[in-house]
């Protein structure tokens, strides 16, 4: 994290004067000035969304349109699959899918959303890998494709039970929205881009609007009683909650889908004897663990006391045991479960639910069970 004193380097977003004005508690993340918290505090946050409707900016993430140059948005498609484990190709007009960016080793480059705007892709990717990501897709898919970044464009969330309510007052057709549509959409009379989805484990909308638009469309949004703005530090605990991964943390170029319990987003047809197996960066990496295994596997960790155990803790099979036989990736309290939650790699021998293992903290080793996730059961509207 930086220092205070490098703040004039950090990037704004378009709600940064909105942040600022509601009071937020300003921190530097992912190159950007965003807020960790406002004045309720992550506690109430995190249950304000789990019991109503928080309001969020992500628009430190990259938005980027893939727009195939022969007019087909199947070239583009196929043009993706180049890219990626999973089936573009079979994504509909109208639907969105979670990707991952992999290299020849297996291993995650970004974890990303593609959607399907019926003439082009639309990809939202991680504020950190933004750069990195469109320069992946300029040196591959130059050749069927226009590369167009989206930066003049915010991106806010709407996330919690009473989401669809709320936006439903500004754009009527959401309330028929099921869990991954999603497309344009007049949103309060502006041109806005809607999907049902979020990194809460709750119903939930992301809202791409214009970016001179965005601050007026997020006051609207908070007029309303139920709805509060929620920061950095209730974001990760309620995606910590739903066993959601963090780039850079849970999942990352050292770690292929499969290590990372991410084998479900990948499509039977881009896997071992499918219409389009292979043919993406690592597939004889990752292909083969479907059928072998992966030495290793990410999954959800409960400590038996009420001590969080952080991300970075060792992890032992037993209480005297000199070697680390994995790491926690991430971990906090649980507001909803009122108890620690975590997750980690631990070996696949050892990755079965109900599990014994020990972390190491501040010199002591702590109980904690391999734990099915999520740990609160989502709500989407499927």
């Amino acid at each position: 994290m930086l220092a205070r004193d490098d703040q004039v380097s950090l990037k704004h977003t378009p709600l940064h004067a909105l942040h600022v004005a509601l009071g937020g508690k300003m921190v530097p993340f992912a190159g950007y000035d965003m807020p960790v918290q406002y004045a309720t505090g992550v506690l109430k946050e995190h249950l304000h969304t789990r019991g109503n409707a928080g309001l969020f900016d992500v628009s430190h993430m990259g938005q980027i349109a893939l727009r195939p140059k022969s007019g087909k948005v199947e070239d583009a498609a196929t043009a993706l699959e180049r890219l990626v484990p999973q089936d573009i190709l079979a994504l509909a007009p109208g639907r969105q899918r979670y990707a991952q960016f992999t290299n020849e080793a297996g291993g995650i480059l970004d974890d990303l959303m593609v959607a399907n705007f019926g003439d082009h892709l639309f990809l939202v990717v991680n504020a950190a890998c933004k750069a990195e990501d469109e320069a992946h897709l300029r040196a591959h898919l130059s050749d069927v494709c226009v590369i167009e970044p989206l930066p003049e464009r915010a991106l806010i969330a709407l996330q919690g039970p009473k989401a669809e309510t709320i936006l439903a007052k500004f754009c009527a057709d959401v309330a028929a929205m099921r869990f991954m549509d999603s497309g344009p959409r007049r949103v309060d009379g502006i041109d806005c881009f809607v999907s049902r989805s979020g990194y809460t484990g709750e119903d939930g909308f992301e809202i791409s609007v214009p970016a001179e638009r965005a601050e007026a469309f997020a006051r609207s949004l908070l007029s309303t009683a139920d709805v509060l703005p929620i920061g950095l530090g209730a974001r990760d605990s309620l995606r910590l909650e739903a066993g959601l991964c963090l780039y850079g943390h849970d999942i990352d170029t050292t770690t292929t889908p499969v290590e990372g319990a991410l084998e479900w987003s990948i499509q039977k047809s881009r896997r071992t004897g499918g219409a389009r197996a292979g043919g993406f960066p690592g597939a004889g990496v990752i292909l083969p663990q479907f059928e072998k295994g992966a030495s290793r596997r990410r999954v959800g960790l409960r400590p038996e006391g009420r001590a969080p155990v952080r991300e970075g803790a060792a992890l032992y099979a037993d209480a005297t045991s000199s070697e680390p036989i994995g790491m926690v990736t991430s971990g906090g309290f649980g507001p909803s479960l009122n108890a620690p939650v975590a997750m980690g790699y631990l070996p696949s021998s050892l990755a079965a639910t109900g599990s014994s293992v020990f972390a190491e903290v501040r010199g002591q080793r702590l109980p904690m069970r391999v734990s099915p996730m999520p740990f609160v059961p989502n709500t989407y509207k499927r």
